[in-house]
């Protein structure tokens, strides 16, 4: 809660707190482990058009890191990822066109998942693939725009299987 407090602060009209976060937090509850998953980051993502600037991004993770210092915040607009897909792996990508087609686009189902705070701290979801997955404890390949050896490598990656020894991993 206090994670998702410090990202309403930043005021973003579109945004949510997903991937990793959220589907660890859910599948530790599921496994019944006491202590959390260790995070490698906080992924936080938002929708602007009018932003196009990495500096912005940056900016973002700085009031983020002075509000929370011990949190790996990472902060993307899903406006751009397309400019990355371009710049870091030399694939040309169709810009996506909201939050939601943004989150749908991570590598596995079940965490193309993230959750936002409404102004009256209500939580909001954004699932654009549903949460049977999640909840339902199934890794499954999202072909929108990781390929079947990119997520073959996440699920090893990730330790899928060491982690959470209840899953069923689907092959790619």
């Amino acid at each position: 809660m206090s994670a998702l407090r410090a990202v309403r602060k930043l005021e973003l009209n579109s945004w949510c707190i997903g991937a990793g976060a959220v589907r660890s937090l859910v599948w530790d509850a599921m496994h019944g482990f006491a202590e959390p998953t260790p995070l490698d980051d906080v992924d936080v993502v938002y929708f602007d058009p009018t932003v196009e600037s990495a500096e912005h991004d940056a900016a973002l993770e700085h009031r983020l890191r002075c509000e929370m210092p011990s949190v790996a915040w990472e902060v993307t607009n899903q406006a751009t990822v397309h400019h990355w897909f371009a710049c870091h792996l030399g694939q040309q990508v169709a810009p996506l066109v909201s939050l939601e087609d943004g989150v749908g686009t991570w590598p596995e189902i079940a965490t193309c998942v993230g959750v936002f705070l409404r102004a009256d701290d209500s939580i909001g979801v954004v699932a654009p693939h549903g949460l049977d997955d999640l909840f339902h404890l199934i890794v499954r390949h999202n072909p929108v725009r990781a390929d079947a050896r990119t997520y073959r490598e996440r699920v090893v990656s990730k330790r899928f299987a060491e982690r959470w020894p209840l899953l069923s991993i689907c092959p790619a």
